[in-house]
């Protein structure tokens, strides 16, 4: 095949690596492949100006075989979603906002996320997230959305869209066509949405309408079957022409990027496999393949669809018209103006941006019925449930490179109270679950800080067996958690366990109004 095909075809690929820095692993696919995205997690972040000194790098490594500047995108969504967390402003959660109340301080707090990861060389936001989060047992979306109808997740969805785009960088809506109203994760397999046609209209896709009438620069599949759209209900929207062509494309009238969500998920990776998924999605109408990890795979896939093109599978055609609206993506401020970047980025965490975030975070707390505060002059015994299996949803915060963990231990003691605690896994084995009663056993005052009980038996086992007259229950994630203990003397939710939501938490278990 032509070199110059081969480069097309790099352009419409984005990979993940693993490192602080540019490694062989990059650098080969830029040097040799031409790809045309990086996507950066946790593994890639230490400090902002190291995230941006490696985007620099990644950039003049690229200019130097390639006039087409690097997307260089990653999952900065806020709350429990955030890939760089410190030295930047801590992003509530989306399903804050409406608790919050302030559709301006969203796109605000959107456009402040965006601003910074524009200055650290970040040019794609892989957010915001509009699914509608629908169903109480969803464990992938739940908190990411901004609401649980339609008309709410618009309203503060287009806010932060708004915001992220007033930044300059390229904004991505996510997961078409509704990853809301599912009770699977897609990282491990494949989830499906039963609902008619009709439905979809007036829920799932409605978010994703107002996108598109707002410009929005890319929106992202999902990895799940909608089989009112697709006839074959094995095939997920990733994989689907009815749905990403059909739908999108020609009833929807999108004319933006369409991005893959990571094939390496089970839901593509246990079933076609990424490299057969790679053929299939540019098939069904994606413009760029997102492959987030493993070399191998990402190699595997290239060269997959490179065979498919010169067997005719793929036509020149499709190339062309993904490239085109790839380099149409790249026409945005946040990637032209690489060259032009301060090398270490100076206006992150300012003082007004750290107050609206505090703001909003504050006037997000949820305290459901009735509520007594904390005894100051009695012992709190503090049960935290904490992730300890990363996934692309869960970060794992274990203290370590100046990371605080997902307690609120540190900010009960300086509160003044006296605190002992155990921590146990979000997966709530049965020897944690005796261990954390008999911690409990006898103590006058119960903290139970959840992640997600509703889903797991272990943890809604720990809550039955707390006396409901000694024990306050902070729900670390879903929301919904605080049902599971009616009678508790404070129920509260921040919508995350990081230490920003969990500040208020503390200042109102020790009584603040």
């Amino acid at each position: 095949m032509q070199s110059d095909m081969q480069h097309k075809i790099g352009q419409l690929f984005m990979v993940g690596f693993d490192a602080l820095e540019p490694n062989d692993h990059i650098i080969g696919l830029i040097r040799e492949r031409r790809i045309g995205g990086v996507i950066l997690f946790r593994r890639n972040v230490h400090t902002p100006a190291q995230v941006s000194a490696l985007c620099q790098k990644l950039q003049e490594i690229n200019a130097e075989v390639s006039d087409e500047p690097l997307l260089i995108a990653l999952d900065q969504e806020g709350g429990m979603v955030m890939r760089i967390e410190q030295g930047v402003t801590p992003i509530p959660a989306a399903m804050a906002f409406q608790a919050a109340g302030s559709v301006d301080e969203c796109r605000q707090i959107n456009f402040i996320n965006g601003d910074e990861m524009r200055q650290i060389g970040i040019n794609m936001m892989l957010a915001p997230v509009l699914d509608v989060n629908n169903n109480r047992l969803n464990p992938i979306i739940g908190v990411r959305a901004y609401g649980e109808d339609a008309d709410t997740v618009v309203r503060y969805g287009m806010a932060a869209l708004r915001g992220q785009q007033e930044a300059g960088v390229i904004v991505t809506a996510k997961h078409f066509p509704g990853h809301g109203d599912t009770a699977v994760d897609s990282h491990y397999s494949m989830a499906l949405v039963p609902h008619d046609l009709e439905r979809l209209r007036a829920v799932e896709l409605v978010p994703f309408r107002a996108a598109i009438a707002g410009g929005v620069d890319a929106i992202m599949t999902a990895h799940v079957a909608f089989p009112a759209i697709e006839a074959d209900p094995s095939v997920p929207a990733t994989l689907s022409r009815a749905v990403l062509t059909g739908l999108l494309r020609e009833e929807m009238g999108y004319e933006g990027v369409i991005i893959s969500d990571c094939l390496e998920m089970g839901a593509i990776a246990d079933g076609v496999g990424v490299a057969a998924g790679a053929v299939a999605t540019l098939q069904a109408g994606v413009d760029i393949v997102l492959i987030s990890h493993r070399e191998d795979q990402q190699r595997a896939a290239l060269a997959a669809v490179s065979d498919a093109v010169t067997q005719g599978a793929i036509g020149a055609q499709r190339i062309d018209d993904a490239l085109a609206r790839v380099r149409r993506v790249k026409q945005a401020r946040a990637v032209g103006g690489w060259r032009e970047r301060t090398a270490t980025p100076s206006g992150l965490m300012t003082a007004a941006s750290i107050a609206l975030a505090k703001k909003v975070q504050k006037a997000a707390l949820r305290v459901q019925g009735e509520f007594r505060p904390l005894d100051r002059t009695l012992p709190v015994s503090l049960i935290t449930v904490e992730v300890r299996s990363r996934s692309e949803v869960d970060e794992v915060a274990n203290g370590r490179n100046n990371e605080a963990r997902s307690s609120m231990l540190p900010a009960l003691k300086q509160a003044g109270f006296d605190v002992r605690e155990y921590a146990m896994s979000a997966d709530a084995l049965d020897a944690e679950v005796a261990a954390a009663i008999a911690f409990a056993a006898g103590a006058p005052q119960i903290v139970v800080q959840t992640y997600n009980a509703m889903l797991v038996e272990g943890q809604r086992r720990l809550l039955a067996a707390m006396p409901s007259d000694k024990l306050w229950v902070v729900a670390g994630r879903l929301p919904y958690d605080l049902d599971l203990a009616p009678q508790a003397q404070g129920r509260l939710a921040a919508f995350g366990c990081r230490p920003a939501a969990l500040e208020p938490v503390v200042e109102r278990l020790a009584g603040a109004a």
